[in-house]
């Protein structure tokens, strides 16, 4: 190889590597005009960048003014540059227009002021040099469009080669360049929606020993949490979930990570700034590598404290006595379901109480229901107060209440029921007036047998209760 092709090769080396030293996509387009000129011995250089809509656009000129002022933003359509390429001559993989098809040519032109000479080898002011250029994947990405052979010739073998490597490069170079470019005006774009999201979002770490850390957080998430972002990107998911709930949302964090989903969604409770407690629910979408490893997990989580204080407060009253505020007789199977499950895992029976008050008709008949519905309530508080932590409460209907009890032996259920006959026969006082009932307490214990059920137990205690009534006659 001569000293003139290793200079040649050695110049065009070196403007390739200006051309991915672009800052951006303007750079690069610019390098790539301004190489040719500058080293490849062209007056004349044009990038006509393929758009997504398939038009094609004159993007960076360099050479004489009017040039750019012919050129510069001309469009024109990919079919049109297929039909170019279709009828000119292959010069490796370069495309050669010559003069004698020009009328054929409807691209945005520029005829530069030059002399027709009878030399067949001299460069005609309508001959036209393009190098198409591609991406690493083969895609067309534009068409470097060059002029003005410096020596007024038709471009030699060795200008050709080199101007082809120059294309190959330069292509690669404006994909990677635009490429970039979208990805930055992505990133813009989500860091715009990710901060300006009205509810909380998060990026959390999700990589190998450190899975749970947070990698960003918008401002909704400060400001609902009540902490900086400075203190949230020094703590990661864990210290702001609730005690009760940390287990738990790991189990689910680690799941999604190991099985591979592509997201889920749970509610749980964070931990506000000042320790108060935030039902939230959450959001998240796993990020993953090529060979589907987590990256990151991208969260968005919506308050819904009102909501769950709402579902809590439908849910007692479904529950619970309007009247006396005890457990209602929908609550009381599951109660006394969940009983029986005790005695079946602990071997330790429980007793059922059915309570009904001894002659209370007669003081509704007497003083009417609003004095009966205060007495209905003074004796539910009392019935409440006496018997033990953990047993349950609940009025069954009218003037009858049923005690739910769990682990009791029998000496502690009769002490127990004496308990509840000295509470209801205290003497009250209610309305100026005077009251003095009694009680009458049907039993039956709850071991836990295989045939035990709910509804079993209520009316066997109801019918030990009937028998127990002053006065009763035998069932």
């Amino acid at each position: 190889m001569t000293q003139v092709s290793l200079d040649a090769l050695r110049n065009v080396q070196r403007l390739i590597g200006r051309l991915n030293a672009g800052a951006d996509l303007a750079a690069t387009l610019r390098a790539v005009v301004d190489g040719v000129v500058e080293g490849l011995g062209f007056g004349v250089a044009v990038v006509n960048l393929v758009h997504d809509d398939g038009t094609v656009e004159v993007v960076s000129v360099a050479g004489p003014q009017d040039v750019s002022d012919t050129l510069l933003g001309s469009r024109s359509s990919l079919v049109s540059w297929e039909k170019a390429f279709a009828r000119s001559h292959l010069w490796g993989a370069l495309r050669y227009e010559p003069h004698e098809l020009a009328d054929e040519d409807d691209l945005p032109t520029w005829v530069p002021d030059l002399p027709v000479v009878d030399d067949p080898d001299a460069w005609h002011p309508l001959d036209a040099l393009y190098a198409p250029l591609y991406s690493i994947t083969g895609d067309l990405v534009g068409v470097l469009s060059v002029d003005l052979p410096d020596d007024g010739r038709r471009p030699g073998d060795l200008q050709r080669e080199l101007l082809e490597m120059y294309g190959t490069q330069a292509g690669i170079a404006i994909d990677n360049a635009r490429l970039a470019e979208r990805l930055k005006a992505s990133e813009e774009s989500f860091r715009l929606a990710f901060e300006n999201a009205p509810i909380g979002m998060m990026m959390v770490d999700l990589s190998p020993g450190r899975v749970g850390r947070f990698l960003r957080v918008n401002e909704a998430m400060c400001h609902t949490l009540g902490y900086s972002r400075r203190q949230l990107l020094e703590r990661g998911v864990d210290d702001i979930t609730h005690p009760d709930h940390r287990d738990a949302d790991l189990d689910v964090l680690r799941s999604a990570v190991e099985k591979g989903v592509a997201g889920y969604q749970i509610e749980k409770r964070y931990l506000r700034a000042d320790g108060s407690p935030l039902w939230v629910s959450l959001r998240s979408s796993v990020v993953r590598d090529s060979n589907g490893h987590a990256l990151y997990g991208i969260s968005q989580f919506e308050d819904i404290s009102d909501r769950r204080a709402e579902h809590q407060e439908l849910t007692r009253r479904a529950q619970v006595d309007p009247l006396t505020g005890l457990h209602n007789r929908a609550s009381l199977i599951e109660r006394v379901e969940a009983a029986i499950a005790d005695a079946r895992c602990t071997g330790h029976p429980g007793a059922l109480m059915f309570c009904d008050l001894d002659a209370f008709k007669p003081v509704n008949d007497r003083h009417g229901h609003q004095v009966g519905d205060q007495v209905l309530a003074i004796m539910a508080r009392r019935l409440e107060a006496h018997v033990r932590k953990g047993d349950t409460t609940s009025r069954f209907g009218g003037d009858e209440f049923v005690i739910v009890a769990d682990d009791l032996s029998d000496e502690r259920l009769r002490e127990l029921v004496q308990r509840l006959r000295d509470a209801v026969a205290a003497t009250i006082d209610v309305a100026g007036l005077t009251v003095d009932l009694t009680i009458t307490v049907g039993t039956v214990p709850i071991t836990g047998s295989k045939d035990e059920t709910a509804e079993g137990l209520i009316s066997a205690a109801d019918a030990d209760m009937y028998r127990r009534k002053p006065g009763a006659r035998p069932i």
